[in-house]
């Protein structure tokens, strides 16, 4: 229960910060500015990894649970339960922010600026690279562990930066879904739900074809971004 608990709490400040930061933006007229929209989630998930990174691994993310299920580091028995912990702790900080801003009308909702094939393509790259560096930075030499919260929360904050204006690089099905439905526009979300969950695969695949042929076949449950182990060499 620890572990599903810790995935509810993460994806929860995750949503909560995320999607808080472009509501106060809009709220404030400007005040966060994109580039603080982009550093929050970062941050958020910095600081989430280094908190609670030990417990349940570093999820927070329906499409990153099924990518290490398809890596073969993640059991099917818990696939489930970790995606409704992460969908629960958006809706429930989705909730929270309707409740504070009643005003605002969409809640950070991601959705498309240009086409929803553009968006679509995008989001599915963007999940890509993203599984690409959080398997690369799960596995491996211990001291690439004490980095790992960096390594991860800058690659979330970089493809905020650069693509969130066309597409709302979300790169997460529950940080899309949980908004969209407290706030009822639902049109687009289909975007956010397919293409990382198939972009989180496709970054499998690329890990596979860089790392040692066992990488993600023998190592079932080994999900976590190991940010307290230390070298000893």
């Amino acid at each position: 229960m620890k572990k599903f608990a810790a995935e509810f709490i993460r994806t929860f400040s995750l949503v909560f910060a995320g999607a808080g930061a472009i509501v106060i933006d809009e709220t404030t007229g400007g005040a966060v500015t994109h580039v603080g929209v982009a550093l929050t989630f970062g941050l958020i998930v910095l600081a989430m990894i280094y908190t609670i990174g030990d417990i349940s691994g570093a999820h927070l993310n329906p499409a990153v649970s099924l990518g290490f299920f398809a890596a073969r580091r993640f059991p099917l028995r818990e696939v489930i339960p970790y995606i409704a912990s992460q969908c629960g702790g958006a809706l429930a900080a989705s909730g929270v922010l309707r409740f504070l801003f009643p005003q605002n009308e969409m809640l950070g909702t991601t959705f498309p600026a240009g086409s929803a094939i553009q968006s679509f393509v995008l989001e599915l790259i963007l999940t890509a690279t993203l599984m690409f560096v959080i398997l690369g930075v799960s596995t491996g030499a211990s001291e690439k562990g004490i980095t790992a919260g960096i390594a991860v929360g800058s690659v979330i904050g970089l493809e905020a930066m650069f693509a969130g204006p066309m597409c709302g690089a979300s790169m997460n099905p529950a940080r899309s879904l949980a908004p969209a439905l407290i706030s009822g526009h639902l049109q687009h979300v289909w975007i956010y739900l397919v293409a990382p969950a198939i972009g989180a695969c496709v970054g499998v695949l690329g890990c596979r074809c860089v790392r040692e042929s066992g990488c993600c076949s023998s190592r079932l449950g080994d999900t976590n971004l190991r940010v307290k182990r230390v070298s000893s060499s």
